[in-house]
């Protein structure tokens, strides 16, 4: 049985320290058997990172083992593509990473209100380039450091982090911040059935002057004064059976026109 790589490192050994051994250790080794090995240690010494950051996202539609899974994929990335030589620890570049993945799960498959493909452009441009700045500064990145590297507009990218929200929408059962205490759903406006007949008749009305004269009266009194087939049928010396074969051929001429 192959010696742990655990072995030369001491239990007491703080998680920050540990893992920069580790990975520094893996950076200087030709082996490839031991540098995946080291690399692994690393992956499950920072478990508990990538759970912390799949948990901020917690409730937002998609399952918590779902996001830990993408928190962990961006984890083992974040492994392969850290350089322990370049000064910096590595959770300042681990956390952009990790965030990237779970930002990506969610892009990929939870968006309730998709945004601007624009937006979403400039949402995978910051996550790819968020970690390499959050190495180069020692730190998260802000949004005017993101703007400043993509050159962008520090609005443009304010925009495209707020969209988060777009993953799940806010019930409209929560309580808004004014409107005495009122939900978001009885601070809506109602329908406006004026409005919706008003459009109604501008489509129609085009459509139903093309008419012959007995059909536009069928339809007048079927559907404006609501008689009955029958008592159509009566007013204009017809069968019922004629008015209703002259209402579904007049319904069936309409409905391309109106389309």
């Amino acid at each position: 049985m192959a010696p742990s790589t655990l072995q030369p490192l001491e239990a007491s050994t703080p998680v920050v320290d540990r893992t920069q051994r580790l990975l520094a250790a893996a950076a200087g080794t030709n082996d490839a058997t031991r540098r995946q090995r080291l690399r692994d240690e690393v992956v499950l010494v920072n478990l508990a990172v990538a759970r912390s950051v799949a948990g901020r996202y917690q409730g937002r539609g998609e399952p918590l083992d779902d996001l830990i899974q993408a928190a962990s994929v961006g984890l083992v990335k974040a492994v392969r593509g850290y350089d322990p030589f370049r000064g910096h620890d590595f959770l300042s570049y681990a956390v952009p990473v990790i965030t990237g993945e779970v930002r990506r799960h969610f892009r990929d498959h939870a968006w309730a209100v998709r945004p601007p493909r624009g937006v979403q452009q400039l949402q995978q441009e910051i996550s790819a380039s968020a970690p390499r700045l959050a190495q180069q500064l020692a730190r998260t990145p802000g949004p005017a450091d993101i703007a400043q590297a993509l050159g962008v507009r520090g609005c443009e990218v304010i925009e495209a982090l707020s969209a988060d929200g777009c993953f799940t929408p806010t019930s409209l059962d929560v309580r808004a911040a004014y409107g005495d205490g009122a939900s978001l759903g009885e601070l809506l406006p109602a329908a406006d059935r004026e409005l919706a007949a008003a459009q109604a008749r501008c489509v129609l009305v085009p459509a139903l002057r093309a008419l012959p004269p007995r059909d536009r009266r069928i339809v007048a009194l079927r559907y404006y004064c609501e008689l009955s087939q029958q008592q159509i049928a009566a007013d204009v010396g017809i069968s019922q059976m004629q008015v209703s074969r002259v209402l579904r051929r007049v319904l069936e001429d309409l409905r391309p026109r109106v389309e």
